[in-house]
């Protein structure tokens, strides 16, 4: 029997903040298995962004565990103005959002003076109507529009609550005309890009459109970084299909999501992200609130052990840290218990045939009969070689039951974007000219790792030259 350890199939992306960026958390992070740093633009500088990119190089090219970088950049949002002092908002009370500054001073009801706070969107009141939900600060105050003039909304408190400066608010069911791409996220990528992120997650995606304004920036600035779409609303859950298409990875940014859904239907949403990123072959991501109570606690709680499990059970190809690693008392814990959970979860799936019928392109047709042979034979390691990422992304689109997959690549950038796919550990390699050569020096390199042991099955996807052009070929090897 091999005695080599199972490799954990789903990848864990933690959030960098102040519980987790320095060089020796970083160091701890990665060599707990993390494999992807996630950095937060919606509260990070220019040169705090630039310093720990420099960093996560470092530390990864010390260890000798090079991990992937993404940008998550801030995106469209509509915030409360500065307030000199905080309001408690009462229930019933009737108050004002303004689109001008001093718009809301002096107005009175009936019996009192009607308190108000300014709001940085100025097409609210053309975009909102009577009857619609205003939620403000993360949900946790809620009001309902009761009429709107040329300068202000006027709401009732239904939900009451301390309302503070620079407040969230969510609109959920409007349709809002703000940019996909903000002057903000401009100038983020851009530095991002100087400093070599490999992907960016755009916010608040609502149409595939957004995707595709990103992408020509991204043109422009001739960059190969990957774009993950974050859907956070009912517009992004309505056009869901098209993002998938349109995006190269998929975020289900449940934070978000649970303000502007019913929470009853999130847990259907999920799972409907999910499908549909299988069935187009996305990598897909599930975020926001896996291990909520280990930032203060030092275990999860029942239910966050059985969400995270079900994140694993539904194949995802990612599972995301957020307050847990950024603020959190427990960063390392946190993603030491997502290992945990991912490989007990792993251990028990169902030997689930690959997802065939949506791929017909010939290579995929290859590539999936890779996979069916993986399938049928124990100890088996899938292996590829790719420049691009190509190959290795449509064999871990397929989905092998227990074979992990081993993707050699010459690029440090496919290398680390190979990260974020479920079951594929990256390897670099120099190409050798002849194909035979270069798979056995893999395998040389997957035995001094420990990877490998006599006895284990190679299924090698990858081409060939047949009479003077390359050719996909699949082989089966046994290890010596």
């Amino acid at each position: 029997m091999s005695t080599t350890p199972p490799l954990r199939r789903t990848k864990i992306i933690f959030t960098l903040g102040p519980a987790s960026e320095s060089e020796e958390m970083l160091e701890q992070l990665i060599l707990a298995g993390a494999d992807i740093v996630r950095l937060n633009m919606a509260h990070a500088k220019h040169d705090w962004t630039r310093g720990v990119i420099r960093r996560i190089r470092a530390v990864s090219a010390r260890i000798g565990r090079e991990v992937a970088i993404m940008m998550d950049i801030k995106g469209p949002e509509i915030r409360t103005g500065d307030l000199a002092v905080p309001i408690e908002l009462k229930a019933g009370e009737i108050f004002d959002f303004t689109v001008k500054p001093g718009a809301g001073a002096g107005a009175r009801g009936e019996d009192r003076e009607i308190r108000s706070v300014d709001v940085n969107y100025q097409d609210l009141v053309k975009d909102i109507n009577v009857g619609d939900t205003v939620l403000v600060d993360n949900g946790l105050i809620r009001l309902e529009v009761l009429e709107k003039q040329d300068a202000h909304i006027r709401c009732r408190v239904l939900i009451p609550g301390q309302l503070s400066s620079r407040r969230h608010i969510n609109l959920p069911g409007v349709k809002v005309n703000l940019p996909a791409f903000t002057e903000k996220d401009r100038a983020d990528a851009t530095v991002g890009l100087e400093a070599g992120i490999d992907f960016i997650a755009l916010s608040f995606v609502r149409q595939a459109s957004d995707v595709e304004q990103l992408r020509a920036f991204l043109a422009e600035k001739k960059s190969k970084v990957r774009i993950i779409a974050k859907v956070e609303d009912q517009s992004g859950i309505a056009h869901l299909e098209e993002i998938v298409r349109a995006a190269d990875a998929l975020m289900v940014a449940r934070g978000d999501l649970g303000i502007e859904c019913p929470f009853e239907e999130l847990p259907v949403i999920q799972r409907r992200a999910v499908r549909a990123c299988l069935a187009s072959g996305r990598p897909v991501i599930i975020a926001t609130h896996m291990l909520e109570s280990m930032i203060t606690q030092p275990v999860p709680t029942r239910a966050e052990i059985t969400d995270v499990a079900n994140a694993v059970y539904e194949q995802a190809d990612c599972v995301m840290l957020s307050g847990e690693t950024t603020v959190g008392k427990y960063p390392l814990e946190c993603v030491q218990m997502l290992g945990k959970i991912s490989r007990r979860i792993e251990a028990e799936e169902a030997p689930d045939q690959p997802l065939a019928a949506v791929f017909t392109s010939e290579r995929m047709k290859v590539l999936h009969s890779a996979v069916v042979l993986a399938n049928e034979l124990p100890r088996s390691r899938l292996l590829t070689f790719t420049r691009s990422g190509f190959m290795a992304s449509g064999l871990a689109a397929l989905r092998p039951v227990h074979s992990p997959i081993m993707a050699f690549t010459p690029s440090i950038d496919t290398y680390r974007q190979l990260r974020l796919l479920r079951a594929v550990e990256p390897f670099l390699i120099t190409l050798a000219s002849e194909p035979n050569e270069t798979i056995e020096n893999a395998i040389a390199q997957l035995k001094r790792a420990g990877l490998i042991v006599p006895g284990d099955k190679l299924i090698v996807a990858t081409d060939i030259l047949a009479q003077d052009r390359l050719v996909d070929s699949v082989q089966l090897r046994t290890v010596r």
